[in-house]
């Protein structure tokens, strides 16, 4: 088990409204060890990017707080620092890739300039060495001819290459962690490779640790260590990859890899997909979130919220199939196949 570098526990966050707050992540509990790669996965309006913003401290930003729990990252705790504080942490300790790479960027800002500003703040570096520095990152990315594009405005370059100059952005200080929301979605596939190769190796020559939040379930199979499967605001089901992918054992992970082309059965066939909607914040269900949607829901279901049970040493989900028949930790792999259900 590798040694943590970021801890959340018990986390809830949420945002004012008319309403008034609304939960959108609902008590989450994740870890992240140094040099491992964690996926956060989902549907849309799963609570993924919420996550991400409270980590980071910029939920407070978008008129969102965080109302319990501990963000624990190098021992310091996240949640009660100030914003000043935070300034120091962002960008230099941990550092963020946005899902959309051309509102992420500025406009009015030459590429170069946006990434030599991170190191004149962070690194306290003099306009020729921020420079400079900004052009190597820029041929770290991938990026050809790198003290060209060094002077070219966003609108200037190729959506994969904003994306790039993004990711040059985020490593510029060596952060010990990166937090990429869903950093191929807007990039067409023979991108997204690109990216995801870039990500591997950067992450093998720095030894950073990675949050990798998609919905691409192909994506988090190529990348990860460990997954997080989260809906509704809430984690269900998290492990070791080879297990979230060999032994699914949530429903809603069951209908997330069972959605993927050619994953069961021949390709060509009918795409399944899970019936229903995710429910939107401050509409949650009574019982399991998941239930609505669920071809294995039972009447306790609908009225009790599932707690954690341990499917493997290293696995856990939060579904009443397994109400009898939990595996404790400790438990070895062989003990698994009895509390797998018969879907």
């Amino acid at each position: 088990m590798a040694e943590k570098l970021l801890e959340i526990r018990k986390l809830t966050a949420g945002f004012l409204t008319e309403n008034g707050v609304v939960k959108a992540t609902d008590r989450i509990s994740l870890s992240i060890g140094k040099g491992q790669t964690v996926c956060l996965v989902g549907e849309s309006g799963s609570g993924k990017s919420v996550t991400s913003l409270a980590i980071m401290r910029l939920i407070d930003y978008a008129g969102g707080m965080i109302m319990e729990g501990n963000i624990t990252f190098r021992g310091q705790d996240l949640t009660t620092k100030k914003q000043e504080e935070m300034r120091h942490i962002r960008g230099n300790q941990v550092a963020m890739i946005f899902q959309d790479p051309m509102s992420a960027l500025n406009p009015v800002f030459t590429v170069g300039e946006q990434i030599a500003e991170s190191l004149r703040l962070h690194q306290n570096k003099n306009a020729d060495e921020a420079w400079s520095m900004a052009v190597d990152l820029l041929k770290l990315v991938g990026i050809p001819a790198p003290e060209i594009r060094a002077k070219q405005y966003p609108h200037e370059l190729s959506g994969g290459m904003c994306q790039r100059v993004v990711i040059a952005i985020a490593l510029a200080c060596n952060p010990e962690m990166l937090i990429a929301d869903e950093p191929t979605t807007a990039l067409d596939v023979t991108v997204q490779a690109q990216i995801l190769d870039l990500l591997r190796k950067l992450q093998a020559e720095l030894g950073m640790s990675i949050l990798l939040i998609t919905h691409d379930m192909g994506v988090a199979a190529e990348m990860a260590d460990r997954v997080a499967v989260m809906y509704a605001g809430a984690i269900v089901e998290e492990g070791p990859v080879e297990d979230i992918f060999n032994q699914p054992s949530h429903p809603y992970t069951v209908g997330l890899l069972q959605s993927i082309p050619g994953f069961e059965g021949e390709r060509g066939g009918e795409l399944y997909t899970i019936q229903g909607t995710i429910p939107p914040i401050g509409q949650l269900p009574s019982g399991c979130r998941f239930h609505p949607r669920c071809p294995h829901a039972t009447e306790v279901c609908r009225q009790k919220e599932p707690p954690e049970f341990m499917i493997g040493a290293d696995h856990r989900a939060s579904c009443w199939l397994y109400e009898d028949k939990p595996v404790h930790i400790g438990d070895d792999h062989s003990s698994r196949e009895e509390v797998k259900p018969a879907w």
